[in-house]
């Protein structure tokens, strides 16, 4: 019995359990549903709240449409009937304010069309202050706009739009929107640089002006540790050389510069530098090249500098290597002057130069009118004018050369009597010299050259001269000169007429240009280059001869024999064919000449010429007595 009363305890306890659990599922169910329920009437609530919001800013736009069109229909019942105000452009500038723009020094800043034309329009004096300054503001934006708008495409273009410009006035705000556009896009150097050489090739004193400017900017920048402008401004001047606007000495002043006391900055600068005009530097001064890529093979080895910088010298060797494949000095869409036309400026990266900056601004011209009238003459020098005048000109001509002929059409000859292209073509071969490594390449580079008629006695005086002034003889010359007289014959005979003009004016020379003269020519007689018949020009004698001569004379056949040997030597002066032209050199026609000679040749060394002298000498009064009987 007490089991079965614990048993029924335990199951009325149990049960009491299940029926807890029950009403907490109940209560736990109550709950989700209170949840649930205040879940959705916050939802419905927020949505409400949305749309009322909807509905607001819907009824707002509708209510600010409304006034738009009420605006609208007020104005218009308001304005006149005909649409007189409609038609009306500008209201009229009052005084104030048209002093106000015409004073004050806006420096580029926006004028309205509108106003700026109507405030030309008001101006009657074209010479006057408020009217020059008006044209300076649009001279000012209109070559800004078309440097920011040149490339490779329309470059031909855009050249013709900057010389309408006045760049003689504005060449101060051409260079600073040029420079300015280039260091914001360096990208785009190399068209700059076109430009600047087609600018360069018809007004050089612009195109000296920008360098200039280019020039004191990189030194500035150098001293100051700019980076970006310093390797801004040399990336344009190396493509300037490239342009042949610069001489290639800046090239090479900037460089050594750069790495004479070498930095991270200034060895990046420097291999950036390379990689632009390097083309041009190996071309045209391979020896220089060498030098530089030897100081950058010892800063290499020193490895004194970070690995990026290293890898950047090695790249550049790499890049010599291929022979500057990917970085040629210029593409073929800029190579737009041709070499005559070339204006090539020697400058000195240490000289003191002038900015001038006060042309950068605005400046009151009592001559502009004059001016004006000047480069108008010169544009249409240089583009023929406008291309509506040109349109019309063409109309007119073909107009009149339907109905007659001018019989002044004809071709005129004109003639060059300054000599500026003959300077110019020889400081081209001394160039050439100067930067050729073998006497082989030089000659190569001479007949690739479009020498014209008449140039080539030019050519043999340059070489010549080349040779003269060098401290030593060099058997360079003696076998360049050689080499193109076996080339062409046209050199073989200027050289001929050239030893009978240095022979007659030898008394000019100094005693060193006179031995490598003499040298040089005893070469060429060696070598056959020039006939022998050119020393019929010398005449020993003590009256024929000075100092000069007999120094000239003595050094030219002390070399033949030492080239020949004596043997050979007097062998050739007693040829048959060539005994007559030798007549000078060993005169029989009078004693004392004869004993002049004897004694001549005696005294340096080549006595064992005078042998038939001698005996000719010993015969002489046998001669002259038999003649007499």
């Amino acid at each position: 019995r007490d089991n079965s009363d614990s048993d029924r305890d335990s199951r009325r306890r149990h049960k009491r359990r299940r029926d807890n659990s029950d009403s907490d599922r109940d209560s736990r169910r109550r709950h989700k549903r209170r949840r649930d329920n205040s879940d959705s009437d916050s939802d419905r609530e927020s949505r409400r709240r949305h749309k009322r919001r909807r509905r607001g800013s819907s009824d707002s736009n509708s209510d600010r449409e409304s006034r738009r069109r009420r605006r609208r229909d007020e104005r218009a019942t308001d304005e006149p009937s005909g649409g007189a105000a409609a038609a009306e452009p500008v209201k009229k500038l009052d005084d104030a304010e048209k002093a106000k723009l015409l004073t004050s020094r806006t420096g580029g800043a926006y004028i309205p069309p509108a106003k700026l034309k109507l405030l030309q329009e008001q101006i009657n004096d074209k010479s006057s202050e408020a009217y020059q300054r008006l044209t300076w503001e649009a001279l000012k934006k209109s070559l800004n706009g078309l440097i920011n708008k040149v490339n490779v495409a329309n470059i031909s273009f855009i050249v013709r739009e900057v010389f309408r410009e006045n760049l003689v006035r504005g060449r101060g705000l051409f260079a600073r929107s040029l420079m300015k556009a280039q260091s914001s896009s360096p990208s785009f150097t190399h068209v700059y640089a076109a430009l600047v050489s087609i600018i360069n090739s018809k007004m050089p004193q612009v195109g000296e002006f920008i360098l200039r400017r280019l020039i004191l900017q990189f030194r500035r920048s150098y001293r100051r540790n700019d980076k970006t402008l310093c390797a801004t401004s040399a990336r344009f001047i190396g493509h300037l050389v490239n342009q042949a606007v610069v001489h290639e000495i800046v090239a090479l002043q900037m460089l050594t510069l750069l790495l004479e006391h070498p930095t991270d900055d200034s060895l990046e600068i420097a291999v950036a530098f390379m990689k632009e005009c390097g083309a041009k530097l190996t071309e045209v001064c391979p020896r220089g090249v060498i030098g530089l890529f030897d100081r950058l093979r010892d800063i290499l080895h020193q490895a004194q500098v970070e690995k990026r910088v290293q890898y950047m010298i090695e790249v550049m060797f790499a890049i010599r290597k291929d022979k500057f494949k990917e970085h040629p000095a210029v593409i073929e869409d800029l190579d737009l002057v041709e070499e005559e036309d070339q204006v090539t400026h020697m400058m000195d990266l240490e000289d003191t130069f002038d900015p001038e900056s006060i042309i950068d601004v605005f400046k009151f011209d009592p001559k502009y009118t004059e001016n004006e009238e000047s480069y108008k003459a010169i544009r249409e020098e240089i583009i023929g004018g406008s291309s509506s005048e040109e349109d019309e000109s063409g109309e007119d001509e073909s107009d009149d050369d339907d109905d007659d002929e001018n019989p002044q059409s004809e071709k005129v000859d004109i003639h060059d009597m300054t000599d500026t292209n003959m300077v110019a073509f020889r400081r081209v071969v001394y160039l050439t010299i100067m930067s050729s490594l073998s006497f082989e390449e030089c000659a190569h580079k001479f007949m690739k050259m479009d020498i014209k008629p008449g140039f080539e006695k030019g050519l043999c005086d340059m070489v010549l001269e080349c040779c003269s002034v060098e401290r030593s003889y060099l058997k360079f010359y003696g076998q360049l000169v050689e080499r193109l007289c076996q080339l062409n014959k046209v050199y073989q005979e200027g050289y001929v007429e050239i030893f009978r003009e240095q022979y007659d004016t030898i008394h000019r020379l100094e005693t060193n240009k006179l031995r490598n003269v003499a040298k040089i020519f005893s070469w060429l007689l060696y070598k056959d280059a020039i006939p022998w018949t050119v020393l019929q020009s010398i005449r020993l004698s003590e009256d024929d001869t000075t100092s000069s001569s007999r120094i000239f004379v003595k050094v030219l056949f002390q070399e033949l024999s030492e080239y020949m040997g004596l043997p050979k030597f007097n062998a050739r002066l007693k040829d048959p064919f060539l005994s007559p032209y030798f007549e000078g050199i060993m005169p029989r026609d009078n004693p004392r000449d004869t004993r002049f000679a004897i004694n001549f040749f005696t005294m340096i060394g080549l006595g064992g010429l005078t042998d038939d002298l001698r005996e000719h000498l010993k015969n002489a009064p046998r001669q002259i007595m038999s003649r007499n009987i």
